[in-house]
């Protein structure tokens, strides 16, 4: 038996960034990912546990109707070899070097792969990742 694959999006973002920032790069990596509708609904969104409190990425999951999940920070470091992006000031400021696409490889689970790199916008960061093991 088939089961659809899970697609996450992982999101990384600046202090105080707007949820109509993030949900708008969201849609655009959507869009440029080729994602149907039906896929688009069954999109999980994650991000760093830093930023459970930042109101942004609650507002953007709320915009897009998709659950958020948060990742530690030991989930991130595990799949950095999988990236396919690095930013040194990132890694600089916050220990890995790449956050969105990370986030989306572990919310993906194990043996996921990059679907879309990382896109950005002057404050946020947005990386689609894909399950690869899809059947039951």
């Amino acid at each position: 038996m088939t089961a659809a694959p899970i697609i996450a999006a992982g999101i990384g973002c600046r202090a105080g960034c707007p949820g109509d920032e993030i949900a708008g790069l969201l849609r655009a990596a959507f869009d440029e990912a080729a994602l149907d509708d039906d896929a688009r609904r069954a999109v999980q969104l994650a991000a760093p546990m830093r930023k459970r409190n930042e109101a942004g990425v609650a507002e953007a999951a709320r915009l897009l109707a998709l659950p958020l999940r948060f990742v530690d920070d030991s989930a991130l470091a595990a799949v950095q070899d999988r990236v396919q992006t690095r930013s040194t000031r990132v890694e600089a400021a916050v220990g890995v070097a790449s956050v969105a696409e990370a986030a989306a490889l572990t919310a993906a689970g194990p043996g996921s792969t990059i679907l879309l790199p990382r896109r950005s916008t002057p404050r946020a960061t947005c990386a689609l990742a894909i399950s690869r093991d899809c059947f039951a």
